[in-house]
Formats: structure tokens, C-alpha cells, sequence
């Protein structure tokens, strides 16, 4: 009777642990698995105006933004900008931008991300691309791609300068300019090196800042004549043109004229 009943209870002992074991185990397989972070009106452009229009301007910043859907608290945002295949310019330099962004608060569930990214002034123009990374705290990571043009804060287009003029005579200077933010002033210089002046000449060094009809325009034509005195000495002279804008941005051109004695 006793052996009976102690087999009874060890069956009894075996079904609750039997049972114990399949609960533990259904209860772990519900437990939730956590999604990687979900990214969102991903958008960027100027920053000036936070423009969404993909296009930014040298010197300026990119406004950038999105939304973060992270079931996990987000554990960093990395920001990448670089550029392929592009062509330096004198005095310019690669930009390649890269940032982890681990502020207090971004280190959340669902936060939303806005960030002005500066642009160095001295970098190409040109097409880059954007990496946007987000990882949480279980290791997770979602990334998002787009490009950006960086385009420069001021154009010169349709250039026409006279390569010779009769000294006495002037020349005529055209050209258009589109400045985003405005024109601040032009400057006009010309000057020769290794030129001996003869009897009678006098070393020609013409420098003039134009600002009428120019000052705080977008978009104009600047046309001008400028007079060549007739006490020059005849040779090659150096021209540059440097547009500045309201923002301190210049943008530069050189050129050559050669200055010829009357026949």
C-alpha cells in the first residue's frame, strides 16, 4: 500500500515538473523579440531655410532630419558625408565629414533627430552622398542613404572680357552673377609684373570696388568699360575679378589683357 502510494506521488512529481518545464519554456519562447530602429522622413537641403530640396551652398550648413521609431533605447547616430570622384579646384580641399551623435537626448526610445551640419567654404562643389546609422542599445542598426548637391554660393556664367586693348582706348567686361545671398561688392584689379615702364610711362596698377546697380542683388549682369590710360607700358596684365556676398563668401576670377601701343 505504501509502495503504491509512493509511486503515486512520484508520478505526481514528474507531471509538475513536466509541467514547470513546459510553462519556462512557453513563457520564453513569448518573450518579445525587439525590432531594429525604423528611420523616417528622412529629409535634409539648405539649412538657411531648412529646405528639403536636397541642395546646400559652400560656406553654409545642412539641415537635417528624421523621425526614430526605436523599441529599444537608441544607443548612438552616426552621420556620414563624402563625396566620390570629385575634382579639387586651386585652393580647395576633400571634405569628408563623419560624426557619432550621442547626446542625452537621442539616447531614447523614438527620438527624433535635428541636427545644421557646417560646410566648409573651401571644399568642391559637387554631388555627396549621406549615410545616416542608428543603433540601440541591444546592438541593432538601421541605416538610410541619400545625396545632397553642394553647389557654390556664387556663379559667374556667360563670361566676355576683351584679351586686347590700345592703350588710351578702354575694354569692356561682362559677365553674369548669381549670388544666393546677395552681392556685396566687386572688385576689379589689374596689374602687370616685370614690365619697365619706358620715357615717358607710367606704371599702370587700377584697382575699383563697384557697387552700384550690384549691391544686394541675386542675379545681375555686370558690365563694364574701364579705361586704359595712355601712359601705360604695353605688355600682358593681370586681371581679377573677386564678387563677395553678404556673407563674406568670395568668389574669384582671373584673366589676362594685353595692353598694345597705338599703331
Amino acid at each position: 500500500m505504501k509502495t503504491k502510494k509512493m509511486k503515486t506521488n512520484i508520478k505526481l512529481l514528474a507531471m509538475v515538473a513536466f509541467l514547470g518545464i513546459s510553462l519556462y519554456s512557453c513563457s520564453d519562447d513569448d518573450d518579445p523579440i525587439l525590432k531594429a530602429p525604423v528611420i523616417s522622413n528622412f529629409e535634409y537641403g539648405e539649412g538657411s531655410t531648412h529646405s528639403t530640396e536636397q541642395v546646400a551652398y559652400k560656406g553654409s550648413d545642412i539641415h537635417m532630419e528624421a523621425d526614430i521609431n526605436a523599441e529599444a533605447t537608441v544607443s548612438s547616430i552616426k552621420l556620414s558625408i563624402h563625396a566620390h570622384d570629385i575634382t579639387l579646384g586651386e585652393g580647395e580641399v576633400d571634405w569628408d565629414f563623419e560624426k557619432s551623435f550621442t547626446d542625452s537626448k537621442y539616447l531614447v526610445i523614438n527620438p527624433n533627430f535635428h541636427e545644421h551640419i557646417d560646410i566648409p567654404d573651401n571644399i568642391p562643389a559637387g554631388e555627396y552622398h549621406i549615410e545616416l546609422v542608428v543603433t540601440d542599445a541591444l546592438g541593432n542598426s538601421t541605416e538610410v542613404e541619400g545625396h545632397v548637391q553642394i553647389l557654390d554660393p556664387i556663379t559667374l556664367s556667360d563670361v566676355s572680357i576683351d584679351t586686347e586693348v590700345v592703350r588710351g582706348d578702354d575694354f569692356h567686361a561682362e559677365f553674369l552673377i548669381d549670388a544666393v545671398n546677395g552681392i556685396h561688392n566687386i572688385t576689379v584689379d589689374i596689374h602687370a609684373h616685370g614690365i619697365t615702364p619706358g620715357v615717358g610711362e607710367v606704371e599702370w596698377h587700377y584697382e575699383e570696388v563697384f557697387e552700384n546697380g550690384y549691391h544686394g542683388e541675386t542675379s545681375v549682369e555686370f558690365h563694364e568699360h574701364i579705361d586704359v590710360p595712355t601712359t601705360v607700358p604695353a605688355g600682358e596684365y593681370h586681371m581679377v575679378i573677386i564678387v563677395e556676398d553678404e556673407d563674406g563668401y568670395t568668389k574669384r576670377y582671373d584673366t589676362h589683357i594685353d595692353v598694345t601701343a597705338a599703331v
